[in-house]
């Protein structure tokens, strides 16, 4: 195991949009906050954790032209996308509905797309220790948000 850029940079893209939130998050976000299933929140905190520190950890010095690559540039789309969707979120009202709002017909795109991006990193440096991370994560992450998504009742 190595330091991993890759691993830095997808921290990076996923950190800063999520300060940023942080000072403009939507009118009725922590009233919904407090209704989260304590299940889902503790392993979306598990997750958070084991992923942060495992994606910093893998071999990318060998990035090279094959199909595993192929993961590596998907990973990277999902997470322009995770970056476009929270342009659209920062230029709209910041409500709820704006939100959970899909993109490119993926629903819950705020949760989708960094989890579907870590399981593929993980595949990519075959690290199933990353992968089981990113499933732990993904759990919690993408139940949370459901969970706030059914409450919203748009889209």
């Amino acid at each position: 195991m190595a330091f991993s850029v890759i691993g830095l940079i997808f921290l990076l893209m996923l950190f800063v949009p999520n300060i940023l939130w942080a000072r403009h998050m939507p009118k009725d976000y922590k009233q919904q906050a407090k209704n989260e299933n304590r299940i889902l929140v503790m392993l979306e905190r598990i997750g958070e954790v084991t992923v942060t520190v495992l994606v910093l950890l893998f071999n990318d010095c060998s990035v090279r032209f094959c199909w595993r690559a192929l993961l590596l540039l998907v990973a990277l789309v999902c997470m322009i996308m995770y970056e476009i969707y929270w342009v659209n979120y920062f230029k709209g009202t910041k409500t709820m509905y704006d939100f959970y709002k899909s993109i490119c017909g993926i629903p819950l795109p705020g949760a989708v797309l960094p989890v579907v991006s870590v399981l593929l990193i993980a595949a990519y440096s075959k690290n199933v220790f990353l992968f089981i991370a990113g499933v732990v994560l993904g759990i919690g992450h993408i139940g949370i948000h459901f969970q706030h998504w059914k409450e919203v009742g748009k889209e």
